[in-house]
C-alpha cells in the first residue's frame, strides 16, 4: 500500500462546521456558539459563501440538503432545486434554433431555488431569525471580504464579455471598469440592500416563523420576483450559443413554486444506511455504485492501488450509463429505482466488469422500459461529439465555468446537515439590475428531444448533479460527507466513502488519498459531450499504477497532485465526539470544532 501523510481530523463535542471557505466555516461555528443550531449554521454559512465564492454559487441559484433531526429523529431531503418556467417548452426552445440548452445566459434559467430552501431550512428546523442569519453576508457585503483569486481571475477573463455583452455584470464586478485584484477588499452593496429590504419585511410580521414566511414572500411574491420579470421583460443577452435570446421565467413562476421536504432514497451496505436525493438528483449513482460493489471484496484490495481504482471505475460506469437514461423528475417520469438498486439486478450488472476497461456505454435493459433506453441510445449515438468533463475549479482548467461549494454541519446535540448550494454563479447570466446577483443556468441539463425522464417540460425539475450526503451507522445518524464537482461529485464521494467504510481509515486519510473520476458517460452540462474510457487520477498515485491503469485500456490523464476533488466530511460517534476533515487540494475547504 501506498503511504500519505495527512492532517488529523478535527475533534470537538460543541459542534463542527466544513465548508469550502475558511470564513464561512468560521461564521457557521459563530452561528453554533451564539446558541443557535446545525441548521441555523447552515443556513448563515450558505449565504456567505453566496458573498465569498460567487463563482461557485449565489442567491438565484438551486441546493439539496440532506438533514438530520435530533428532535424528529429522522432523516429527510429539502429539495430547492427550482422548476422549468410555464412557457419552457421544446417547442419554444428549437424555435429559437437550439438543439442544446445554452450552459449559460437567459434561456438556461430555472426557478431560482436556493433561498426558499435555506428559508425553509430555518423555519422548520431552525431557531434563529432572518436577521441573526443575514447579517453575516450583510457584513462582508458592505463592509469587504478578500477576493479569491480564483474569483479574480475569473472577473478577468470574462471582463471584456461583460463590457460587450452584459454590462450589468461588467458594473457589478468590475467596479469603475477595473478587474478586482487577488485578495482585495471587494463589495457588493446593492446585494446587501437587497438582504436588508427583506429583513425589513420581514420583521414587520410578528413571531420568527411568520417573518420567515414573509422573507420567502419578499423574494417570491413581492419586490425580488417583480426586478427579476421587470427585467426579463426586454433583456436579450449572448449566451454560449453563439447568440443573443430572452428568458421566458415570470413572477407567476416564482409566485407558485416552493422548496419542498421529502423523503430521501437510501441504500444499506455494509452496516451502513447512505441516504440521498430522488433521481431528480444524481444522488442514486451512487448506490448503484454501491449496490454493484457489495458482491465484491473491496475489503480486500490496496485503497490506492489498481485493483481498486479499477474496478471502482467499472462500476461507475454501469450506475452513470443507467443515470441517463432512467433518472429524472419523478412528477413527470416513472423511474425504476427499486429495480435500478435490486440485488437480481446488480447481480446481472455485476457480470460485466471484467478486468479490462470497457469503451462502450452500457445501460441495463430494464422490462417495460425498452422503448426509453433505444430512444435515450439513438440520441446519444447521434450526437458523436466527444470531449473531457472535468470540475471547473481544478487548477489545472478554466476559470469561466461555473461549479458548486458544500457545506456539512453536526451541533452538540446531534443535528445534521449536508447540503450543496450551487447556481446563480457570476458566470451564470447578467446581474439582475437592482439585485446584485444573477439567475441560475440549471436548464442546460434538460434534453430537447421529447418523451426522455430528462425532457424539458414546464413545471419539472432538471436533473441536478448536486448530490450530498448523509449515513447512518447500525442505524444512527453519523456522518455527513459530500463535495462540488458536477458529475464528479458522486464518483469522489464514492472513493472517499469505500475507504472510509472498509479500511479503518480517519476521515482525513480518507480524503487525502489520490482520487480519480471518468468522464466515460455523457456530461451533464453544455456541450454535454463524454469521453470513452477517460479516467482522471491525481499522479501520485504512482508511475508504475498509472501504466497498469493504461494496460488495462484505461484512457489515462493523470493531474498533479492534490488537484482532484474536493471534498469535506462531518462524523458524530456514538459518545457524542464529534470529528470533521476537509480536503487539502485547492487551498478552499476547511474543518472547524470545538
Amino acid at each position: 500500500m501506498t503511504t500519505f501523510t495527512t492532517r488529523p481530523e478535527i475533534l470537538g463535542t460543541f459542534g463542527v462546521v466544513t465548508s469550502t471557505h475558511w470564513i464561512a466555516s468560521a461564521v457557521g461555528m459563530s452561528i453554533l456558539e451564539k446558541g443557535g443550531n446545525a441548521f441555523d449554521a447552515a443556513v448563515a454559512t450558505g449565504f456567505v459563501l453566496q458573498v465569498l465564492e460567487p463563482h461557485l454559487n449565489g442567491p438565484g441559484g438551486d441546493m439539496p440538503a440532506i438533514i438530520y433531526s435530533k428532535k424528529n429523529d429522522k432523516v429527510e431531503v429539502i429539495c430547492a432545486q427550482g422548476t422549468a418556467p410555464a412557457a419552457a417548452t421544446i417547442e419554444h426552445y428549437t424555435a429559437e434554433g437550439l438543439d442544446l440548452i445554452p450552459g449559460d445566459g437567459l434561456l438556461a434559467t430555472v426557478i431560482p431555488g436556493a433561498f426558499d430552501g435555506w428559508m425553509l431550512m430555518l423555519r422548520d428546523y431552525g431557531t434563529m431569525t432572518v436577521r441573526e442569519v443575514l447579517e453575516p453576508s450583510i457584513h462582508y457585503l458592505e463592509n469587504g471580504h478578500p477576493m479569491l483569486p480564483r474569483v479574480a481571475a475569473t472577473i478577468k477573463g470574462l471582463g471584456e464579455f461583460f463590457k460587450k455583452e452584459w454590462p450589468t455584470s461588467y458594473e457589478t464586478w468590475l467596479p469603475g471598469g477595473e478587474v478586482p485584484e487577488a485578495l482585495s477588499s471587494f463589495k457588493n452593496p446593492v446585494l446587501a440592500q437587497t438582504w436588508k429590504r427583506i429583513i425589513a419585511e420581514a420583521e414587520a410580521k410578528p413571531g420568527r416563523e411568520a417573518g420567515i414566511d414573509a422573507a420567502r414572500d419578499a423574494f417570491y411574491r413581492g419586490f425580488v420576483a417583480e426586478a427579476i420579470e421587470d427585467y426579463l421583460k426586454t433583456a436579450e443577452v449572448m449566451d454560449a450559443s453563439g447568440t443573443r435570446h430572452k428568458g421566458v421565467l415570470t413572477a407567476d413562476d416564482m409566485a407558485n413554486w416552493t422548496a419542498t421536504i421529502e423523503e430521501p432514497t437510501t441504500y444499506d451496505y455494509h452496516g451502513w444506511t447512505i441516504a440521498k436525493t430522488g433521481a431528480w438528483g444524481q444522488g442514486p449513482v451512487l448506490l448503484q455504485s454501491l449496490a454493484l460493489l457489495k458482491g465484491i471484496d473491496i475489503g480486500s484490495m490496496d485503497p490506492s492501488g489498481v485493483e481498486f481504482v479499477h474496478t471502482v471505475v467499472e462500476a461507475m460506469k454501469l450506475a452513470y450509463a443507467d443515470r441517463e437514461v432512467y433518472y429524472g423528475d419523478p412528477e413527470f417520469a416513472q423511474i425504476p429505482i427499486q429495480t435500478l438498486l435490486s440485488d437480481r439486478y446488480n447481480d446481472e450488472r455485476r457480470a460485466l466488469i471484467t478486468d479490462k476497461a470497457s469503451m462502450d456505454l452500457r445501460p441495463g435493459r430494464i422490462p417495460g422500459f425498452e422503448a426509453q433506453h433505444d430512444l435515450t441510445m439513438q440520441m446519444l449515438d447521434s450526437m458523436g461529439g466527444i470531449g473531457a468533463v472535468y470540475e471547473p475549479t481544478m487548477s489545472h482548467l478554466t476559470e469561466k465555468r461555473g461549479d458548486t461549494v458544500h457545506i456539512d454541519v453536526i451541533d452538540r446535540d446531534g443535528n445534521m446537515v449536508s447540503v450543496t448550494p450551487s447556481g446563480g454563479w457570476l458566470q451564470s447570466s447578467p446581474i439582475v439590475p437592482g439585485l446584485g446577483f444573477c439567475l441560475n443556468s440549471r436548464a442546460q441539463m434538460f434534453w430537447l428531444k421529447p418523451g426522455l425522464p430528462t425532457s424539458l417540460a414546464p413545471g419539472k425539475r432538471p436533473r441536478t448533479t448536486l448530490t450530498p450526503s448523509l449515513a447512518l451507522f447500525e442505524g444512527k445518524p453519523t456522518l455527513a460527507f459530500g463535495t462540488p464537482g458536477g458529475d464528479q461529485q458522486d464518483q469522489w464521494q464514492l472513493a472517499f466513502f469505500l475507504r472510509y467504510a472498509h479500511f479503518g481509515m480517519n476521515l482525513q486519510q480518507a480524503i487525502d488519498l489520490p482520487l480519480f473520476h471518468t468522464a466515460h458517460f455523457p456530461g451533464s452540462f453544455y456541450p454535454r459531450t463524454r469521453q470513452p474510457g477517460n479516467v482522471m487520477i491525481e499522479s501520485s498515485i504512482g508511475e508504475e499504477a498509472l501504466n497498469e491503469l493504461k494496460a488495462r485500456g484505461h484512457d489515462i490523464s493523470a493531474a498533479d497532485p492534490w488537484t482532484v476533488g474536493r471534498l469535506t466530511a462531518a462524523r458524530r460517534d456514538a459518545d457524542g465526539l464529534l470529528r470533521a476533515a476537509a480536503t487539502p487540494r485547492l487551498m478552499q475547504a476547511y474543518a472547524i470544532g470545538r
